[in-house]
């Protein structure tokens, strides 16, 4: 099968370069062998580097899901009570203070840095304050749309188990996540009672001492990743942020030039994705569906009580202005030809 060529704009998988996809297209080597763990040692060294955590960064065979999991499992026993930050609009550090001061047995928080279903960065700094800083309870962040692309710091901010994945700001195909692991989420793991073996970091740590995965690993999955954090660490990392800033600012700003309007408020504006609002009699699913069959533009749809009213568009990892004008073009095309009248703000 040959793959069109499409501007991807969904928030993930995103495009890889092509200097990743050669990568991936080395020979495989011995996972148990002195070259692999060259490799495994140095990936370890580049992703904390990117994590900003002077401790190891754990590599799974797994979506990013898989290291979600892991930050469950490897923490948690049964009946521990968790407060998760429900989803949709941004997280109050003093809703989530009040939560932890009503209930002293509340042991972990769950925390999305960056929501892809709605567009909205968590301050994650903040809640890291009152999580750590007043509770000292864990904090388990899912990263996976946010690691490399806006600022997280992994030890400043205490975070305990941090997890994200490779098809996201990492440019890297799906079918690897990772995560980091503090001290304090280590005690934990110790009285953790929760059936785990395929995602156990402990066994994970047992064998990173040794330059090996636990289980069979994506090797190829892992030369372009190898690739990819040589191009972001190349690049700087504080470069990689401001791009990402500028170009999430472009597609707001150019979204709405076009008269729409964006979930999101400015203040916890993703700059990994922009989810704007479906205009008044325009069918979103025929919308989304236009813009992938007549302009090879592939945006993403709302989930769950957002389907219908939002698309997205995804701007992480390699992604440049042309793409997303290219994006507003065809948006401006579609929406005419789906007979929604553009009211262009001044």
């Amino acid at each position: 099968m040959k793959v069109p060529q499409q501007n991807l704009r969904t928030p993930g998988p995103t495009p890889c370069p092509e200097e990743v996809l050669e990568g991936m297209s080395q020979q495989m080597i011995n996972h148990r062998g002195p070259e692999f763990r060259d490799l495994i040692n140095g990936l370890t060294d580049k992703l904390s580097r990117i994590y900003m955590t002077e401790g190891k960064v754990y590599i799974l065979t797994a979506s990013g899901t898989g290291a979600l999991e892991a930050a469950v499992v490897n923490t948690l026993s049964p009946d521990d009570k968790v407060l998760a930050v429900e989803w949709g609009t941004p997280a109050d550090p003093d809703v989530i203070r009040k939560a932890l001061k009503d209930d002293p047995g509340i042991k972990a928080v769950l925390v999305t840095h960056n929501e892809t279903s709605t567009g909205i960065t968590n301050d994650l700094e903040s809640i890291a304050q009152v999580v750590k800083g007043e509770f000292g309870k864990l904090l388990l962040v899912d990263a996976v749309s946010s690691l490399g692309c806006v600022p997280l710091q992994t030890d400043r901010w205490q975070c305990d188990v941090v997890s994200t994945a490779s098809q996201k700001g990492l440019m890297v195909p799906p079918g690897l996540s990772f995560a980091s692991v503090s001290e304090q989420a280590w005690e934990a793991y110790k009285a953790s009672t929760m059936p785990r073996y395929y995602l156990d970091l402990g066994s994970a740590h047992r064998y990173l001492d040794r330059g090996q995965n636990p289980f069979t690993p994506n090797v190829a999955l892992l030369y372009g990743l190898d690739m990819a954090l040589d191009m972001m660490l190349d690049e700087g990392m504080e470069s990689v942020y401001q791009r990402h800033r500028e170009i999430a600012d472009f597609t707001r700003s150019g979204v709405q030039k076009l008269g729409l309007t964006l979930l999101a408020d400015a203040a916890h504006a993703s700059d990994t994705v922009t989810a704007i609002n479906n205009p008044d009699g325009v069918d979103c699913a025929a919308l989304v569906e236009m813009m992938r069959s007549e302009h090879s533009v592939v945006l993403a749809a709302g989930q769950g009580p957002l389907a219908g009213k939002i698309f997205r568009i995804g701007h992480m990892g390699l992604v440049t202005r042309e793409d997303i004008q290219e994006v507003l073009n065809a948006l401006e095309t579609s929406l005419t030809k789906l007979g929604h009248q553009l009211v262009p703000s001044t």
